[in-house]
């Protein structure tokens, strides 16, 4: 009678996933070829690819850019929506903290010894008038629908940021200067009083749309006349800040034309040298910090 002889025992390992030793893994990544356990995998046109892989391949893609530099999103407008939820929550403690308003309100007397007023004050607004708020977080809204997936966040709150000083600066440059003795024979004016609101850096945004619109050979028109209406307003309603607004506006505009026509692209496929975009805005921040400091210098 013959006699079955055992199968010899085999020397190959059994395949573990080389980020998870402790599981075994039987498929393999399409590109590396070294195994991969489910956590692991990512689907691949054929097969499946290692996360390592994937996160190697994804340095050679390269990323979707927008016409004027900005980086491919979804559309949501994620900076808009995080300024307004900002205002919002200001809104309420100067609604419930006693002198809240005061402390962060732009008053261009105290501007110098208390600089961040000059940008704390875009993100409160007029405790008493919820049309105020409401105006502005509005145009906020709408606006960064638009602007902010064309420009990119960062550029985005970059003329967000510009623009609320541009309004802050132009306000303290076209206010006449009052002395402590005539704030206290009250005679102060504007010069000692506090001015609060977005306005000034949706301005900006308005301003930054005309440009941008006129780049791309687009109409623009809705947008005069509401830039026309708001002008009115300012200057036939009381208590509105109209240089916050011009400033915003023309700061706005300018930032705009350097993301516009500065920095182009060289071919189709090249997209703008976004360098040239920041050292163009930084040269706005430093403009408007020059003529801050003319200004206090000169009181």
């Amino acid at each position: 009678m013959a006699e079955q002889s055992p199968i010899p025992p085999t020397d190959e390992q059994v395949p573990v996933c080389p980020r998870h030793p402790d599981r075994e893994s039987y498929v393999r990544c399409q590109r590396c070829r070294r195994p991969a356990c489910p956590e692991c995998q990512r689907p691949a046109a054929v097969g499946i690819q290692c996360v390592d892989c994937v996160r190697e391949g994804s340095k050679t893609v390269r990323q979707g850019r927008t016409v004027f530099g900005g980086s491919v999103t979804d559309g949501r407008p994620t900076v808009s929506l995080t300024i307004i939820g900002i205002c919002a929550v200001v809104f309420l403690l100067q609604l419930t903290v006693s002198g809240m308003t005061g402390r962060i309100a732009f008053v261009p007397a105290v501007g110098e010894s208390q600089p961040w007023r000059f940008l704390t004050s875009a993100f409160a607004h007029s405790p008493g008038n919820l049309l105020h708020i409401g105006f502005n977080m509005y145009a906020l809204w709408f606006m960064g629908q638009y602007l902010e997936p064309m420009l990119g966040r960062a550029r985005f709150i970059a003329l967000y940021l510009l623009s609320a000083l541009g309004g802050s600066v132009a306000f303290l440059l076209l206010v006449p200067a009052r002395s402590y003795a005539e704030a206290l024979a009250g005679q102060g004016g504007s010069w000692w009083g506090g001015a609060v609101g977005a306005s000034g850096a949706v301005f900006g945004l308005f301003g930054a749309y005309l440009v941008l619109q006129r780049r791309l050979g687009r109409s623009a028109a809705g947008m005069y006349v509401v830039i026309g209406i708001n002008a009115v307003f300012g200057f036939v309603y009381p208590g509105i800040a109209w240089q916050a607004h011009l400033g915003g506006f023309l700061v706005g505009a300018g930032a705009a034309a350097i993301v516009a026509y500065l920095g182009r692209s060289r071919g189709p496929l090249e997209p703008p040298d976004r360098r040239v975009h920041w050292l163009g805005l930084a040269g706005i921040a430093v403009l408007l910090v020059a003529l801050t400091v003319l200004r206090y210098a000169t009181v």
